[in-house]
């Protein structure tokens, strides 16, 4: 996490901790749209401090001044719950001070740091979040939920609990039910896999046809398909 040249880069993580990140705009600034991914960030603002991203369900509209650099630690599907000591569902589609969460953490994360100073403890607070258990049910539906072919009805009775039991702990490890996160994968494999062929795109990302994969993209990103697979 140490260069800052602008551009966007990505460090692994371990456990809870999907990767490391930081975003330095350019001289022209920077306009985006983050989709939803099912994960949680704790993100650093140079000039403003920490605050966490809950999860999304929908694209939030980021807009950067020309040189700014955000670093930050992205917590996987089902761990941010348990990272950051709240239920996620608090967190859902909002951006929360860090202050209003891990004050302590907060103040060593404030906003007049070095990046690169904020870059080392970051990394710290990394390893501390990876040291929290996730809840052992939640990463086991995550898991199958990988599946395109996974059925959200089985899920529950798979991992010995009630759908009402399964869905709270989902709320609080992962911010909504296990149906939302089933649509945010699916939506995050086609993203990730071939597009050239949207109807096989959608079938092979676990859509049940191509006005599906349109109507998701739809809700999740507030395209179309091919809008957004444009280059």
């Amino acid at each position: 996490m140490q260069d800052l040249t602008p551009g966007y880069r990505e460090a692994a993580g371990r456990d809870s901790i999907a990767c490391l990140w930081v975003r330095v705009a350019g001289e022209a600034g920077e306009h985006t749209d983050v989709l939803p991914d099912g994960c949680s960030d704790l993100i650093w603002s140079a000039g403003r401090g920490a605050f966490v991203a809950g999860p999304d369900t929908g694209p939030v509209a980021v807009r950067s001044t020309p040189g700014a650099v955000l670093l930050g630690i992205r917590l996987r599907p089902g761990a941010g719950g348990q990272a950051l000591g709240l239920p996620l569902s608090e967190l859902r589609d909002r951006r929360v001070d860090l202050a209003e969460l891990l004050p302590a953490l907060a103040r060593e994360l404030h906003g007049e740091l070095d990046p690169r100073a904020a870059a080392r403890r970051l990394e710290r607070a990394a390893r501390e979040l990876a040291a929290v258990p996730a809840d052992p049910a939640v990463a086991a539906a995550v898991a199958r939920l990988a599946d395109p072919h996974a059925r959200v009805e089985a899920l529950a009775g798979e991992l010995g609990l009630s759908e009402r039991q399964l869905r709270r702990r989902f709320q609080a490890a992962a911010g909504y039910g296990p149906k939302t996160l089933q649509r945010v994968l699916r939506f995050r494999r086609f993203l990730a896999g071939p597009r050239e062929d949207l109807a096989r795109a959608a079938l092979e990302a676990g859509y049940a046809d191509q006005p599906h994969l349109t109507r998701e993209v739809a809700r999740l990103a507030g395209t179309t398909p091919r809008r957004l697979i444009r280059p």
